[in-house]
């Protein structure tokens, strides 16, 4: 072993422990309410954990800067909240990759804006995502540096396949949107470049569903973006989205496919050979279906119909499992000495264990976007088969007893001493927006974890409970001063996504040293600096530059 990999030894906390590290997927702390699925699901382990605030319980932030997100409007998602977790630092995530990437004019430097340039001296270049200032997924001033880098860097013919939000802005900002965009394209073709968009769609009934819910989502966008077929045509942008939100019920999520058409009724830019597709999405999980019609050869989700031989790029990967898509504009973080890559090295067992739908957070994304074991011997993974085919609302509980179980043998077997899991129920649950659902599933959690703390009890070890980022703690879209957000027919609005809530971490079990309590100097501690602390429960001090531990021990 390098000496570089050598943790020093802590001065006060022993070696040997075996450390449970279990994440509570989509489990944030929110005041209680009726939308509160935590807070109104029977959790007597979860609540017991909180009684030990403030010396072994506290909150820590899992959203915006604290994970490497550009601002604090930015809410968490399980990759980059795994990624601080196990990194123990904090880097550059998502919109602030692209954002340094497209600022600096490195993206048009790059291996994937090189792939989809080859198509510009005779193909089209087709942009395709969602035309909001959100910044959930993606960002309208992104989308316009886009253009213009691509245009400067010898893009003669561009289209763009725009999605309309409705969903993390107003509801009508479409048009504004379009009218910015149309702006620019005008500009360009003063240029002398033919730019113009294409097609459309709202995002919740074209090509950006997730979890393959609905793959008639992605068919859709795929028969107005590459077939150049849809219901509606219309002369413009503009005037489709102003002629299809005067219908009644119409909003911007929910719009149907439009074309774009030119005199002879022509669609003006459908996708075919030769041509060059980027989708300019930076968030993962409503692009992934997309990218795998785009790449994959044998795909059977739909008939596509034709399959242009094109050169298909995502703004950054989607999928870092699949490998998907293969180019992408944007590389992700380079994050290098992990936590479970220094304890390997200072002889530290470890068994990481989920279900299928989280089952890479807990391995890849913890160990910094990274396939397979640093070291075979020291390491075990176990992979519990998801529910298949169906909505999570529908099998609440999921796999989350199997994985408490798993967990538990691997503990009591006394082979390891880190043994990490992932609950999903919180987050995979409360996607679905259904609140009963996610009640259910919130106590199957708590659930899982009480088998889990009382397999460290038996062998007198240590348990960090802790979650990835809020969800399940508000189930309900809310107004600037709080209050639930009601829809035209006088219905709450549901929130299926992840929230800007902090998330608790416990510390505990016969194990744990006396004397160990949270320090009351690090109020502004977030996922990163989970690795230090847990590093020190292993008897260990953290690298340098890793984020500083919450834990300090008081001689009593």
């Amino acid at each position: 072993m390098g000496s570089t990999w050598k943790l020093e030894d802590h001065p006060k906390l022993p070696k040997g422990k075996i450390v449970a590290m279990v994440v509570l997927d989509g489990w944030g702390e929110a005041k209680p309410n009726k939308y509160n699925c935590i807070a109104t699901a029977d959790t007597p382990t979860m609540d017991s954990l909180k009684n030990g605030a403030p010396d072994k319980w506290r909150l820590m932030r899992a959203h915006g800067t604290a994970v490497g997100l550009p601002t604090d409007d930015d809410m968490g998602n399980s990759e980059v909240g795994h990624n601080a977790l196990g990194a123990g630092r904090i880097f550059a995530q998502g919109a602030k990759l692209c954002d340094l990437a497209l600022e600096s004019g490195k993206i048009f430097e790059g291996d994937g804006f090189k792939y989809i340039k080859e198509s510009f001296a005779s193909g089209t270049l087709h942009l395709i995502g969602l035309l909001s200032d959100g910044g959930v997924h993606s960002r309208l001033d992104q989308l316009q540096l886009l253009l213009k880098g691509a245009a400067q860097h010898g893009a003669k013919r561009i289209r763009i396949h725009v999605l309309t939000d409705g969903r993390d802005v107003s509801d009508g900002s479409s048009v504004g949107f379009v009218e910015t965009i149309e702006n620019d394209l005008t500009q360009l073709r003063e240029k002398g470049v033919d730019a113009k968009i294409a097609s459309g769609g709202g995002r919740m009934h074209v090509t950006m569903d997730r979890y393959e819910n609905d793959w008639n989502v992605v068919k859709r966008g795929w028969e107005a973006q590459v077939l150049g077929e849809a219901p509606h045509k219309f002369k413009s942008a503009l005037e489709a989205i102003k002629t299809l939100r005067a219908e009644p019920n119409a909003n911007d999520q929910y719009l149907p496919p439009f074309v774009i058409v030119d005199e002879n009724n022509k669609a003006v830019g459908p996708i075919v050979d030769g041509d060059a597709v980027v989708t300019f999405n930076y968030r993962a999980d409503r692009m992934v279906m997309a990218a795998k019609a785009f790449e994959y050869e044998n795909f059977d989700k739909f008939d596509r119909v034709r399959v242009p031989k094109i050169r298909y790029a995502g703004m950054l990967q989607y999928d870092g499992e699949l490998k998907l898509p293969s180019h992408y504009l944007v590389s992700p973080p380079e994050i290098d000495r992990t936590s479970g890559e220094y304890l390997t090295h200072n002889g530290v067992r470890t068994y990481a264990c989920s279900e299928t739908v989280k089952f890479g957070h807990v391995t890849f994304f913890w160990n910094g976007n990274r396939s397979g074991y640093f070291n075979a011997e020291m390491e075990e993974y176990v992979e519990i088969q998801s529910d298949v085919g169906i909505t999570f609302n529908v099998q609440p509980k999921m796999k989350a007893l199997e994985i408490a179980e798993k967990a538990r043998d691997a503990i009591l077997s006394r082979k390891f001493h880190q043994v990490r899991v992932n609950l999903p129920n919180g987050d995979m649950v409360g996607h679905t927006g259904d609140i009963e659902a996610t009640v259910v599933a919130c106590k199957a959690a708590d659930e899982a974890v009480k088998i889990i703390l009382d397999a460290v009890e038996q062998v007198g070890g240590i348990y960090v409970v802790t979650a990835d980022h809020g969800n399940a703690e508000d189930m309900v879209k809310r107004d600037k001063k709080g209050e639930p957000l009601l829809d035209k027919d006088g219905k709450v609005s549901i929130l299926t996504s992840h929230t800007l809530e902090p998330v608790p971490v416990a510390i505990g079990g016969p194990g744990l040293s006396p004397g160990v309590k949270f320090r009351k100097d690090v109020p502004q501690g977030g996922l990163a600096n989970v690795a230090a602390t847990v590093m020190n429960l292993h008897g260990f001090v953290a690298p340098s530059d890793y984020e500083t531990t919450l834990i300090e021990v008081v001689d009593n």
